[in-house]
């Protein structure tokens, strides 16, 4: 085993130079991530018994061209030297080119490749990367604010070391359309992606009869929210279809994007959570993973635009959750961290607990009664997958 390797512990992906996945003025800030790991070391988070902080190393091409094909990882290299560069989906107001970006890319998806075979190795018994979870990104093309798709570069290598079952669960408020994509008709892969309806989003993917290529029926799950879900529906339709799904696939490793723009305060989308129904999701998945997966579970950040008010409180709540006992809602922030946040943004408004008071409270999924527009949501993914993994779409227990 490697040095200070612990496989017990978390391990934490981290070095200020995954900063520099940095769009320039874009709603994906690297402030957000620097404001998290602040947080998080202020409250003691970090310096937690069996709490290893890594400095990650790039991607190689063989590990993006694992997922990405070589001319676009040449089209990357390239883009930022020429200033009439187009295609690929660079150059776009969604995918602006930046200096150092195919450097910085590699980087991030380095650090959740060396996170999920650190999980896979049993160095580690969980590992984070907030930087991570740019799961937009296509085998050809940027997307999404995402350049290389780090969250299937690590499953890739997953599948490369001998993985049978591979479990992904994507929280973020759009599709995990990339990661859907590039192991669509693999059996060994099983997506599952809870979001704001494709009808009012971005990427305009992720319906309930999107399951999976000829090969593999089943295998990708969409559960799309109408606008305005707040935590007791998002909660009443994850338990009404992620537990299942997962118990019957069984999967030995389980990889989680966990964006944080489902927040109702986020600038680009349309659901109500708060930041506790966010830390109940968290939670959740880490019962799961503790539960079929002996606790290996890798943890990414993904989407989130509000940059000081919600992200940094989200994943603070996400690492500690990884890293052991989850924090009180009703901590405080510390007054160090809101002087730092306001010096790197004096137009946002500072939290001053870890907390919205919301009640996270909801009533389980029922097959009768009077369905809203969620309990419909439940209702068409369940007829389109259960039958695929033998279970029954109209059962509660199931």
């Amino acid at each position: 085993m490697e040095d200070g390797a612990d496989p017990t512990g978390t391990l934490v992906l981290w070095d200020e130079s995954l900063l520099a996945y940095d769009l320039g003025e874009h709603p994906l800030d690297p402030v957000r991530v620097e404001l998290t790991i602040a947080l998080a070391r202020e409250l003691g988070v970090l310096d937690r018994p069996g709490v290893r902080l890594s400095a990650p190393v790039a991607a190689d091409d063989a590990a993006l061209t694992r997922v990405h094909r070589a001319d676009y990882l040449d089209a990357v290299r390239a883009a930022p030297h020429d200033p009439f560069f187009s295609g690929y989906g660079l150059g776009t107001a969604d995918n602006p080119v930046f200096d150092g970006m195919h450097e910085s890319s590699a980087l991030v998806a380095g650090a959740t490749l060396a996170a999920a075979e650190a999980v896979w190795r049993g160095r580690a018994r969980r590992a984070v990367n907030v930087a991570g979870g740019l799961h937009h990104a296509m085998p050809g093309r940027a997307a999404g604010f995402c350049v290389y798709n780090d969250p299937a570069v690590a499953i890739a290598r997953l599948l490369d070391l001998g993985a049978e079952r591979v479990g992904y669960v994507d929280i973020d408020v759009h599709h995990g359309d990339g990661v859907q994509e590039i192991f669509y008709d693999d059996p060994r892969v099983l997506t599952v992606s809870l979001h704001e309806t494709p009808l009012s989003l971005f990427p305009g993917t992720g319906f309930p009869d999107e399951t999976g290529g000829p090969a593999a029926q089943g295998s990708a799950v969409n559960v799309p929210l109408p606008p305005g879900t707040g935590d007791a529906g998002w909660l009443r339709a994850f338990h009404a279809i992620v537990p299942s799904v997962l118990r019957a696939f069984r999967p030995q490793i389980l990889i989680t994007q966990c964006g944080a723009d489902s927040h109702r305060l986020d600038p680009l989308a349309d659901l109500r959570l708060s930041v506790d129904g966010q830390r109940a999701g968290q939670l959740a998945l880490r019962a799961l993973a503790d539960e079929l997966c002996d606790g290996r579970w890798v943890a990414t950040g993904g989407g989130g635009y509000a940059l000081v008010e919600v992200v940094p409180r989200a994943w603070t709540h996400l690492l500690a959750t990884a890293t052991g006992e989850p924090l009180d809602p009703a901590t405080l922030t510390p007054p160090g961290w809101r002087k730092l946040a306001r010096t790197r943004r004096a137009d946002r408004e500072v939290p001053l607990r870890m907390t919205d008071d919301a009640d996270t409270g909801y009533e389980p999924w029922q097959p009768t009664g009077e369905p809203d527009a969620v309990d419909r949501a439940v209702m068409a993914t369940r007829k389109a997958v259960f039958p695929l993994h033998g279970l029954d779409p109209h059962d509660p227990r199931d």
